[in-house]
């Protein structure tokens, strides 16, 4: 009864209006951010018409804006843990919008690059910043928050990419970015009155200190860096998959719709899952189902390969909601650089796998590439194994609370 006891006492230190705002200040800036980022990809084009770069030349110049994001995540922790969850948000979303007003600016080819890196620092701020926020207000409450959190940044990356789209036919691409920028200053004012002004910081490291030992969290940051593996690396052949099948750009529009639509389902459900089943368990059934799935649509027509991908982008996409809502619990008690660390070692395996798995296919052939993919998330059961000893739940269910 007193294990059962302690998430209310963790969870009654802020009022329930208090964590509402919390999580929707989080959820509004990681939406922003994260539809700054895949926004990004609908300007390379142009770019590359305006400046005249070659494909190698482009792909340098999207690493300037995620290499920054990714390479910052523990470096902006460190530097501004000390400030609270406002001004941290604030200042993450006022350096990514300087950034799109620097490559708006007609400073040609060297504010674009400028400005890409500015807007990367903005970036990587609000991710460890924002997640704390949310671990901080929720406690051990935290993993459906969570959840919730991580659901935010996909609506972002489906309805701001696609604002983008359709407004570069009619303005200037450095109109659309000042259009963009302006997002994050109407941010600004909103998160005012949304985010803390001051550090809701309570029981965190008391609650992280059930993780027992490092070793635990060392394990959490492998499965997450696979399990995006697997999700960048079937992303990359996806599109070939469809063309095999026969399909044309509109179904390869369509399958990568149906996707993303399951994805943010999946990020929005699975911690839910999570409380469920648990850490372990619901790990192993979405990344089993994602393995057999993938496999299974390399063997499937067009039009069931379209009905599996809804189901699958909830188990590809999922999997993340359950390990996010892990990391407060494998901290340490530095739950801040825990969060940095975990999302370092996502976007840096979100950035190579393509090049892997694209060489694995290069030198044998694409069903091998997709199959290797399937075989990394098939690598993560026996690996989720081993967080078994570290985890206060190793099965998840209100009846583990209890005892």
């Amino acid at each position: 009864m007193v294990a059962a006891s302690r998430p209310r006492e963790t969870e009654s230190g802020s009022s329930a209006p208090a964590k509402s705002r919390s999580l929707l200040a989080a959820c509004l800036t990681h939406a922003l951010h994260d539809g700054y980022t895949d926004g990004l990809y609908a300007f390379l084009p142009v770019w590359q018409a305006q400046f005249g770069l070659s494909y190698a030349a482009l792909a340098v110049v999207r690493a300037l804006y995620f290499g920054t994001m990714g390479g910052m995540q523990i470096p902006a922790d460190r530097a501004l843990r000390g400030l609270s969850p406002r001004v941290a948000l604030i200042l993450s979303t006022v350096a990514a919008a300087a950034g799109l007003l620097i490559m708006a600016l007609p400073f040609g080819f060297a504010g674009l690059c400028v400005g890409l890196v500015v807007a990367g620092i903005g970036s990587s701020i609000q991710h460890p910043r924002g997640s704390m926020l949310v671990t901080d207000s929720y406690g051990a409450a935290s993993r459906r928050p969570l959840g919730i959190y991580n659901f935010s940044g996909d609506l972002g990356k489906a309805v701001l990419p696609a604002l983008v789209a359709v407004l570069l036919p009619i303005f200037a691409w450095q109109s659309v970015l000042g259009l963009m920028a302006v997002l994050g200053i109407v941010l600004v004012v909103a998160l005012v009155s949304l985010a803390p002004a001051a550090s809701v910081t309570r029981n965190v490291t008391a609650e992280a200190t059930f993780g027992r030992g490092r070793g635990g969290f060392r394990i959490l940051t492998t499965i997450g860096a696979l399990d995006t593996a697997t999700r960048m690396g079937y992303l990359l052949f996806l599109p070939f998959l469809i063309h095999g099948q026969g399909g044309g750009l509109p179904a390869v529009g369509v399958a990568l719709a149906l996707l993303f639509v399951g994805g943010a389902f999946g990020k929005a459900t699975c911690g839910w899952l999570g409380e469920r089943l648990g850490v372990i368990g619901s790990v192993m059934v979405t990344e089993a189902a994602t393995a057999l799935l993938i496999a299974a649509t390399l063997f499937t027509p067009l039009t069931p390969t379209l009905s599996l991908l809804p189901l699958l982008g909830i188990v590809l996409n999922g999997t993340s909601s359950v390990l996010y809502g892990t990391v407060p619990e494998l901290s340490g008690g530095d739950t801040g650089r825990a969060f940095a660390v975990f999302y370092t070692s996502v976007i840096g395996a979100g950035g190579l796998a393509p090049i892997l798995f694209g060489a694995i296919a290069d030198h044998s052939s694409q069903t091998i590439g997709v199959l290797a993919s399937a075989a990394t998330a098939a690598l993560i059961a026996p690996i989720v194994l081993a967080l078994r000893p570290h985890l206060r739940n190793s099965t998840a269910g209100s009846r583990e609370k209890s005892v």
